[in-house]
């Protein structure tokens, strides 16, 4: 190879990781907080070199550097963000769900650390989240967000900045999908709840003497796990179909 090759080489080569870097650090899976931060960057460092014989890039110009070099690798980072963010607010559909159907049951004060977002969160959240990224790796899910990655680059040209209306509304429509998703998941819990602590009312108001919350309580988290297990399976399947139908807009076919 002409070493005269190796600055376009290099140039192209933090081009693509600029964005494929962001996007590792941020996807759901490849971006936990859990996996150690060297193995993500040697993840995404080999990612980085299998793409860029794969994508077109623009050529690196000695007259134009610094400000013509660093401007389109902020660009990509910016696209990168943009990317990673909206498809990372699929696991927010996971949080919603988990959250209602805890306050639903009365384990809405039951926490723990949620590994894949690293903040706290209800024990059912936290489960919902994990249960989704492995159901993403299980199903080879990973297959297409790496499809994806490489199709962004025909959807977003390297060094250009995409319409920000257009970013923001597409920004806007993925934050509320994933609460509607996230809504749509808890919904028989929503009307188990509604219908189940009417009855406790009733249940009060016709026996007063009785200690109606030691009953109701069991029963509520009794019944509630009797009702996830039987609709988990239906309910991940939801959000799988949600999850390509997403992945979908970054694939260029």
């Amino acid at each position: 190879m002409d070493i005269s090759l190796a600055p376009d080489l290099a140039y192209r080569f933090m081009l693509v990781f600029a964005r494929v870097g962001v996007l590792v650090m941020l996807l759901p899976g490849f971006g936990q907080n859990g996996i150690p931060t060297r193995i993500r960057l040697a993840f995404a460092l080999l990612l980085t070199l299998l793409m860029v014989p794969l994508v077109e890039l623009p050529g690196f110009a000695a007259e134009t550097w610094p400000v013509g070099a660093l401007v389109p690798m902020i660009k990509e980072v910016l696209i990168g963000l943009f990317i990673g963010l909206t498809v990372r607010m699929i696991l927010m559909a996971t949080s919603v769900a988990g959250s209602t159907i805890a306050n639903q049951m009365g384990l809405g004060l039951a926490q723990s650390v949620d590994p894949t977002q690293g903040i706290q969160g209800a024990l059912f959240a936290n489960f919902l989240g994990v249960l989704a990224v492995t159901l993403v790796f299980v199903t080879d899910m990973h297959h297409v967000v790496i499809a994806a990655i490489h199709d962004s680059y025909i959807l977003f040209k390297p060094g250009i900045i995409p319409p920000t209306s257009d970013m923001a509304m597409m920004a806007v429509m993925s934050m509320s999908d994933a609460f509607s998703l996230g809504v749509r998941m808890a919904a028989p819990f929503l009307v188990f709840g509604l219908i189940f602590y009417v009855g406790v009312g009733v249940l009060s108001r016709l026996m007063p003497a009785i200690q109606i919350f030691f009953i109701a309580m069991p029963a509520s988290i009794l019944l509630g796990f009797v009702l996830l297990a039987l609709l988990l399976s239906t309910m991940m399947a939801v959000y799988h179909e949600y999850f390509a139908t997403l992945l979908g807009r970054f694939l260029a076919q």
